[in-house]
């Protein structure tokens, strides 16, 4: 035999053929093992989340503080089952801030109350519900309020004074400086790249601003002249707040504003802004030492063991967000018109329900939608009472909604009115020509076929007609909120024109009814509806979804949330610019992007 043939035989290449089906089956098995897995990971993830959502969490022993923690976002509404399973929804809302406040005044097993505050978005009306909150538990108890924090914004620290004794880091700030607000202006931006945007208002609405972000470059006079008034009123309030709590006068805090003396904690210390320098450990000393509290319990998860009392049912609908047409999948906090309605609805049909609350926290949107929930108020109010209880903003579309009602409660802070409407149509022809190189033709059956087009400018014509749209649902809006709220259409022009008011201004030019917070609506609710209202209890509408609903919708849901908060990380209102892309041309909202502190 050859000595070659002993040679170890080298395999045959595979076929291109056989190469591609062995690569096609290696794949499809990866996919189906790492789908299998998927599925298993999920179903225990399911499974564990299912069986600790539905366990209320029991709360033992006694000396407990309970610790209102404010260093994380703060919603209106507890979050869902499904934003707090990923993680979405650590912040507390101010429903489960307020239950707790509530049921700890009474509960023999709670020494104190701990206000943690720090890096919230707390709001001045949020503060303000909060600190009516805590005067209401200590109209009926002795128990003693500790606040502290690491920093302290405006808001926070206008809460904080309702604490007996407030500590701060020895390295922290208390940002007390005055309010004020800035506006981010587009179109230098939009010039560069060489994108026009037109604004059609009413010509009466020279407050309604919303618009001159993209076609100014600095406030109008009307603007400037409503935000100074409207940031002065709700400065005024805060600094009587402050002044009669810490016994302080209006012109020191002034002096401390203006000099910054907040920033420096020795010279907060010295101002009587703060008690004392201490650590976050210091605090749980004093608390147990003091006050013999030997557990600290969290503000959401004590709420969630604090059983609802038996009573007659009000019901409470949240409206919180941006104004939008449609159904919401549990992803995005936004007042989905569809949604409001279905609940009216169903609060109006449900025989055990007495009365409606509708807590309203929103600067406007869409008004298609505002004017379907503003009918749906509108239905409701004919069977049952609506009261409005307004929370940070209720303005433009957000007002809209509300000037039906029974009663509507207002903070002195809330930002509301803003009655008004606008549209605004991008042009993009010249960036796509002289930027991109990419032309456009048309062929036309008649002389306005393409008189609407982001291609080109507005023709005459699509401009007059938008102009009577706008001018014609400014009638509308303002004979809405007349008849609403039993006033002249003429009267309500003068007040409207797309200026906002605080709650505290609002309630001077009869736009609403009292000044107060949820509680104060709860009462009203209660007494329009014939009850005694420590009979009643709070009832949520809609019910919340089960959370294996909660998950399979966000399963066929896209992630294009996710992908704009990513980007909105790097590229500051990046989301607003996205809204305003996608939004439908005619708004009633808040009449500018503005950063107020």
């Amino acid at each position: 035999m050859d000595s070659a043939s002993n040679k170890p035989q080298t395999p045959k290449p595979l076929g291109f053929g056989q190469t591609m089906l062995a690569s096609a089956v290696g794949v499809i098995i990866a996919f189906v093992v790492l789908n299998v897995l998927t599925i298993i990971m999920a179903l225990s993830m399911m499974s564990t989340a299912l069986s600790s959502q539905s366990d209320v969490p029991v709360i033992s022993g006694n000396n407990l503080a309970i610790e209102l923690d404010l260093t994380q976002s703060v919603n209106e509404r507890t979050p869902s089952q499904l934003s707090s399973l990923f993680g979405q929804g650590e912040g507390t809302s101010l429903e489960q801030l307020i239950t707790a406040i509530e049921n700890a005044a009474l509960d023999d097993r709670v020494n104190a109350l701990y206000l943690h505050l720090g890096g919230s978005n707390l709001s001045w009306a949020q503060a303000e519900e909060l600190q009516l909150a805590l005067a209401r538990f200590n109209d009926v108890s002795a128990k003693p309020i500790i606040a502290w924090g690491e920093s302290m914004t405006q808001p926070e620290y206008f809460l904080s004074t309702s604490a007996d004794r407030i500590g701060l880091h020895p390295s922290g700030t208390v940002d007390f400086r005055g309010i004020g607000g800035e506006v981010i202006f587009y179109k230098g931006l939009l010039d560069k790249l060489g994108v026009h945007m037109e604004l059609i208002r009413p010509t009466s609405c020279a407050y309604k601003s919303a618009g001159e972000v993209y076609t100014r470059t600095n406030m109008s006079d009307a603007n400037r002249e409503q935000v100074r008034s409207y940031i002065s009123s709700i400065w005024d309030y805060a600094l009587q707040v402050i002044a009669q709590n810490r016994d302080i006068t209006p012109e020191h805090l002034n002096t401390y504003a203006d000099n910054l003396t907040g920033h420096m904690p020795d010279q907060a210390v010295a101002a009587h802004l703060i008690d004392t320098l201490c650590f976050a450990q210091d605090i749980k000393q004093m608390l147990r030492s003091h006050f013999g509290a030997t557990k600290i319990v969290k503000a959401n998860k004590y709420a969630k063991a604090c059983v609802a009392p038996k009573g007659k049912n009000i019901a409470i609908i949240y409206a919180e967000g941006d104004v939008v047409p449609g159904s919401g999948d549990g992803t995005r906090t936004a007042v989905y018109g569809d949604d409001v309605v279905k609940a009216l609805n169903d609060a109006t049909k449900d025989k055990s329900v007495h009365a409606i609350i509708l807590r309203v926290n929103s600067p406007g949107g869409a008004v298609t939608a505002s004017e379907a929930m503003t009918y749906a108020v509108r239905c409701a109010k004919e069977k049952k009472p609506v009261i409005v209880s307004m929370s940070g903003m209720a303005a433009s579309a957000g007002y809209e909604i509300s000037c039906f009602a029974t009663k509507i409660v207002a903070h002195p802070t809330t930002l509301t009115g803003s009655i008004g409407v606008f549209a605004t149509i991008p042009e993009v022809g010249t960036l796509l020509r002289q930027k991109l190189g990419i032309t456009t033709d048309t062929v036309m059956t008649n002389r306005n076929s393409t008189g609407i087009s982001a291609l080109r400018p507005l023709s005459k014509d699509a401009r007059e007609v938008m102009q009577r749209g706008v001018e014609d649902f400014y009638i509308t809006f303002t004979q809405r909120v007349a008849d609403g709220r039993g006033l002249t259409r003429t009267y309500v022009d003068s007040i409207a024109r797309g200026r906002v008011w605080t709650g505290l201004q609002a309630k001077q030019i009869g736009l609403v009814d009292t000044l107060g917070g949820l509680s104060l609506a709860f009462e009203l609710a209660a007494k329009e509806a014939k009850l005694n209202p420590k009979e009643c209890r709070l009832k949520a509408f809609p019910a919340e979804k089960g959370l294996l609903d909660q998950l399979f919708e966000q399963v066929n849901s896209d992630k294009e949330e996710e992908i704009k908060a990513r980007i909105n990380a790097v590229i500051p209102f990046y989301s607003e610019l996205c809204n305003w892309s996608t939004m439908e041309p005619l708004q009633a909202r808040l009449p500018f992007i503005m950063n107020i502190e």
